[in-house]
């Protein structure tokens, strides 16, 4: 078989993927293609139009379409191909993808290729809400699509589900197209995001009610009300004329799925080593596809790290790959109720400066505990946390396998 003549592929070509395409160029990777579904690259921040975003990456604060647009011109300079309205079909072993685009379908195939394909928030259909099936229930990346880039206003009084920081983003938008949500609403007893956040929403004159779940959504063929339900079990209805779904990310990792890479359960995203490589020795991973959900900017960075993994290992310097070296692979386990995921999933041996310095943890609900990693009943690590449903923990991945000596590692969470 004749050898590839593009070095790396890269799908998705939101903050990850740019960054990982330019970090390839600068170190000598003399062919990079990115390939992108959607008609303009630049991925989620195209739809944002509110600052911050940028000043990780520029040195400056830029509104989300300015921040992808600084990302896509800093690409093409850099001598990156861009590909837009392209769909990967399939994806095969050995760097090789299934294409469809406005010139047919069609065969490519790379020495590497990097998912970058991101997160999408999850539909009404997967949060099973009961009730009537009217027009005016959207996620964030719709309401942002209406406003920013069609100028339209799907609605005018909604009702915001959900606290994490895209929800405050979402009053952003709001505000932007003259919407005035009536009511946001969490079924914990604290916002998801970190504070200050929430005050934005009291500045907005958005009530917060905490402690409050969603049971019912009411109306015929727009949306006209809802039905909720606090602590205590008291049900009210709510007077809205639309429904905004927020947050609940999972990774856009259909491709992954239906294809032939090992997918981690608990992340949804696929199962990759502290390097970003998958179980296709062959592909690789950055950004919010590895876990749900991070900024612009740390998938920025990631995206850079990721691609120096590539560089590295297209030069022959990276540890072997997963499937041909695997007693050199420690494999991170968990049983802790409490811990949602953690990333990367496998530690490659030797344990090297490049690539990830870290593992990340998510946890479900808030609890004060001791996060421990165990190598059978020794204790490597030890550190006592107070942690958050969707709030980044870190774990040095030097630390928890200074002293290791086997193949599997626990990461345990003992509330206190």
């Amino acid at each position: 078989m004749n050898k590839p003549e593009i070095d790396v592929i890269i799908i998705g070509a939101g903050p990850a993927g740019l960054s990982a395409a330019v970090e390839l160029k600068k170190q000598g990777i003399a062919r990079v293609v990115v390939l992108e579904r959607e008609t303009q690259a630049g991925g989620i921040p195209r739809h944002c139009g509110h600052p911050p975003f940028g000043f990780r990456e520029f040195s400056r604060v830029y509104t989300g379409p300015q921040y992808a647009r600084k990302l896509v011109e800093t690409a093409l300079q850099a001598g990156v191909e861009i590909r837009t309205s392209t769909t990967v079909v399939q994806a095969l072993p050995n760097a090789r993808l299934q294409l469809s685009s406005e010139t047919g379908v069609e065969e490519i195939s790379a020495k590497r290729i990097i998912y970058a394909s991101g997160v999408r928030e999850t539909p009404r259909s997967a949060r099973l809400i009961s009730g009537t099936r009217p027009l005016g229930v959207i996620n964030t990346g719709a309401l942002q699509s209406h406003v920013y880039l069609k100028q339209r206003r799907p609605f005018k009084h909604p009702a915001i589900i959900g606290t994490e920081l895209v929800s405050f983003s979402a009053i952003q938008t709001c505000r932007h197209a003259g919407i005035q949500p009536v009511v946001m609403l969490e079924a914990t007893d604290k916002p998801v995001a970190r504070w200050p956040a929430s005050l934005f929403a009291r500045f907005s004159k958005v009530p917060l009610y905490l402690n409050t779940k969603l049971i019912r959504i009411e109306g015929d063929k727009q949306v006209e009300g809802i039905v909720v339900e606090d602590i205590n079990g008291v049900q009210r209805t709510i007077n809205c004329d639309g429904v905004l779904l927020t947050g609940k990310f999972t990774p856009e990792s259909t491709l992954g799925r239906c294809g032939h890479l090992v997918i981690d359960q608990n992340t949804g995203g696929p199962q990759v080593n502290q390097f970003g490589r998958c179980s296709d020795p062959t592909y690789f991973a950055a950004g919010n596809l590895l876990r749900p959900v991070e900024t612009a900017g740390w998938s920025w960075k990631e995206g850079h790290q990721v691609a120096n993994c590539v560089v590295h290992d297209l030069n022959g310097k990276l540890p072997d790959s997963l499937e041909s070296n695997a007693e050199n692979q420690i494999q991170l386990l968990s049983k802790s109720a409490n811990i949602k995921f953690f990333m990367p999933q496998l530690i490659s041996l030797p344990h090297t400066k490049v690539g990830m310095k870290h593992i990340q943890l998510r946890f479900k609900h808030r609890a004060t505990g001791i996060l421990k990693v165990l190598d059978g009943s020794s204790v490597l690590y030890a550190k006592r946390l107070k942690v958050y449903p969707e709030r980044r923990v870190l774990i040095s991945i030097g630390e928890a396998i200074a002293d290791c000596h086997s193949n599997r590692l626990e990461l345990v969470f003992e509330e206190l």
